[in-house]
């Protein structure tokens, strides 16, 4: 460095080359990346991975490599760090999808999903699997985990004991059913006696309320 001086007033060309120059070095994470936001990404990350184009990459490198496709809004009167604190990544990602895909991605990708008892879970998207964890008890009479992307990816279910514990993680219930929820309604059965363990979970009405069996109702299977 042989000279540095502050320009008051830089050219709208100099100050964008900069901020993008910022970005490339720290990365996109000088934006403000709220919970929702990041589930945003990782459910469109999701259907780009699953569905191909038109969902867009929105990688940190395929969003530098093309920054004209998102730099819009509050970012063209950024002037520095401060200012790209401020602005809403969530913003940037609803603004690379196109009314149709806008339209499609609660129904592609839900943030949340109704199981048997009613509750809406949120799913979790930034794995390589999409997970739903939920209590065992709310899934009685499921025999089949639900799937995104248009049925092309079922979701991975960890089920949770009451004490929200995970117990079993299984994309096939049906199986589990049979073989693996004989040994854990052994193991907990005793350990929650307040919440229900049917000997057959398929016929089973689901239990929300943090899966305790309704006042006067007998354990079933005892």
């Amino acid at each position: 460095m042989l000279d540095e001086r502050r320009i008051a007033d830089p050219p709208p060309a100099a100050l964008h080359a900069a901020l993008l120059d910022g970005l490339a070095t720290e990365g996109l994470g000088l934006l403000r990346w709220s919970d929702g936001a990041r589930r945003l990404r990782d459910r469109i990350a999701t259907l780009h991975r699953v569905l191909g184009p038109p969902w867009p990459d929105v990688s940190d490198d395929a969003l530098l490599a093309d920054p004209d496709r998102w730099w819009a809004g509050p970012l063209t009167s950024a002037r520095g760090r401060a200012d790209l604190a401020r602005v809403d990544a969530a913003q940037i990602l609803r603004g690379l999808l196109d009314w149709r895909e806008a339209a499609a991605l609660d129904e592609l990708a839900p943030e949340r999903v109704t199981v048997p008892s009613g509750s809406r879970i949120a799913v979790d998207y930034a794995g390589e699997r999409p997970v739903l964890a939920v209590q065992v008890q709310e899934v009685f009479g499921w025999t089949g985990a639900p799937a995104v992307a248009g049925g092309k990816l079922p979701l991975l279910l960890h089920l949770l004991s009451p004490a929200g514990r995970p117990t079993a993680v299984t994309a096939d219930l049906e199986t589990f059913w049979t073989t693996g929820y004989p040994q854990v309604r052994a193991e907990l059965r005793g350990r929650y006696p307040k919440h229900a363990w049917p000997l057959d979970p398929r016929t089973a009405p689901p239990v929300s309320g943090r899966g305790r069996r309704p006042p006067g109702q007998l354990p079933p299977g005892r």
